[in-house]
């Protein structure tokens, strides 16, 4: 099954992957392409509509990223966003300046009018809250636009050539702060660009299913097994795809949380399933000991899982493929192209230049987290496992600052169960899709007793999100932390202190490491 595709052209904004994910609520397909790739490629997708987005630029720098402008020849419709919008001016005859300071410069919620005769704002109200960050102006619109929507500081605030299906906001309408955006975008795809709305996870499956039946053929198939949300649905789709030509490896590599590793067994004990568990605990502590930098507890853990995953093909037998639930989230944050790298995920940017393999297989790679949770429930998945609370591929050891030793370990492994069985215990786990205890590497003076103490620092953390692209952070009641806290200072050795993060993301990443 073909889907109709929009391509969103990423100029290095922030909110980049906000924009797909907006895409796909709306039930359209699309990818997010580096704003270099070769026009060869992107006329090959045969996009249904192109939406450039945000960036740290200002256009009239040579040195900044353009577009060919023969892009704007192919008779397909395109939607600016922030500097994509400021992108279509510069290219196409209009003028972008430095805005001046009292000017049309524009941050934060501006309220702002709209020109309802606009097809991107068709049915809309005419007055509304956008969410603003741009420093340059459209000083000159290029012939054929006209003028969509405005605020009291800036006359140009959307600009369109309805003839040509161009379209241009100077806003994010991919942000919960914008009023209608997601509307905005529903517009710009189905009155616009025709879109008739073909993407769906029960679609998705089933091309999936097939692709991977087309590319594996006969061969077997190792999956790194983790026993959270993205692995088990890739499982379960291999496993459908394949059938026994699948086994799935469980690394146990001592950064779990408490009796984890057994609960992962006994869940897939339960499944039509080749499981294989490694107990690595001792391989993966002595490789880190003595590391303490994020970066390069990761590239450890990517190169170590990679090293006994090959080891267990050899006992197979002739493994052609190993498979992972990579999904876009940790692709986007462990950098593509020109994107900065948040953090290198161990099963992407920390992947070893060698591997043993023929190839590498991630049928979730263009999934975000929440569509991934949709895919299990089409797998038929249980609820429990569907809806679980991720948890990151190298575990504890980027919940645990600085160098990691099996004691301190074992510290965070007994305080982050306490968090967790008390979120539980107050039916809290429905409002939080995230949470969990960080041990700091900063020791502090505490009174315990009557006697002086001088230890570890807990943090804890919990966030609410849709997409794990963005999140809050989650106000939990001041009694069930209260209870959290007093639990923890008295049954956990070497802690005397408990802070609670309150930063969403961004600016902040929601692990620590």
């Amino acid at each position: 099954m073909s889907h109709q595709t929009v391509i969103i052209l990423d100029f290095g904004g922030q909110y980049n992957q906000l924009i797909a994910r907006r895409v796909r609520e709306c039930g359209v397909y699309c990818e997010v392409k580096p704003c270099t790739t070769p026009l060869a490629e992107l006329r090959a997708m045969d996009p249904i509509g192109i939406i450039f987005t945000g960036g740290p630029n200002s256009v009239y720098l040579e040195t900044s990223p353009h577009v060919d402008p023969e892009i704007f020849t192919w008779g397909v419709p395109v939607l600016g966003i922030c500097y994509g919008c400021q992108l279509i001016a510069h290219t196409l005859g209009g003028k972008v300046v430095a805005a001046a300071e009292d000017s049309a410069r524009e941050y934060g919620k501006t309220e702002t009018y709209f020109d309802t005769s606009c097809k991107l704002f068709k049915g809309l109200p005419g007055r509304g809250i956008t969410w603003m960050s741009h420093g340059d102006y459209m000083e000159e619109v290029p012939e054929g636009f006209i003028l969509t929507a405005r605020s009291e500081a800036c006359p140009n605030v959307a600009i369109a050539d309805e003839a040509r299906g161009f379209y241009g906001v100077q806003y994010h309408p991919e942000v919960n702060h914008t009023e209608h955006g997601t509307d905005m975008i529903h517009n710009f795809l189905y009155e616009v660009c025709g879109a008739v709305g073909d993407w769906s996870m029960s679609g998705y499956k089933e091309t999936a299913v097939r692709r991977l039946r087309e590319k594996i053929g006969n061969g077997k198939v190792l999956l790194a097994l983790s026993g959270g949300v993205d692995s088990s649905v890739a499982a379960a789709l291999l496993a459908e795809a394949v059938g026994n030509q699948l086994t799935c490896v469980f690394v146990d590599h001592g950064l779990m949380r408490l009796d984890e590793g057994d609960e992962v067994e006994a869940a897939f004990s339960q499944w039509d399933i080749r499981f294989v568990r490694v107990n690595a605990e001792s391989l993966f502590l002595e490789k880190l000991s003595h590391i303490a930098e994020p970066e390069a507890k990761r590239k450890i853990i990517g190169e170590e899982f990679i090293r006994v995953f090959e080891a267990e093909a050899k006992k197979i037998g002739q493994v052609d493929y190993l498979a992972q639930g990579t999904i876009y989230p940790d692709v986007i944050e462990s950098g593509a192209g020109d994107a900065a790298v948040i953090k290198s995920h161990h099963n992407v940017g920390g992947l070893p230049a060698c591997v043993d393999f023929k190839e590498i297989v991630e049928p979730l790679r263009l999934l975000f987290k929440d569509e991934v949770r949709q895919l299990g429930r089409e797998l038929a998945l249980p609820e429990y496992l569907v809806s679980r609370q991720p948890f990151p591929g190298p575990g504890l050891a980027v919940r645990c600052m600085g160098e990691i030793t099996k004691e301190k370990l074992d510290t965070l492994r007994l305080a982050d169960f306490i968090f967790r069985d008390e979120i539980a215990k107050a039916a809290l786990e429905e409002t939080m899709d995230q949470y969990f205890a960080v041990l700091t590497n900063m020791r502090s003076v505490g009174v315990q007793g009557d006697g002086r103490t001088y230890d570890y620092t807990l943090a804890l953390r919990s966030v609410t999100t849709t997409d794990f692209m963005t999140a809050d952070w989650t106000r939990i009641p001041y009694e069930v932390l209260d209870r959290v806290s007093v639990r923890i200072v008295n049954q956990v050795p070497h802690i005397n202190r408990i802070v609670y993060d309150i930063t969403s993301k961004p600016p902040a990443t929601i692990e620590w490491e």
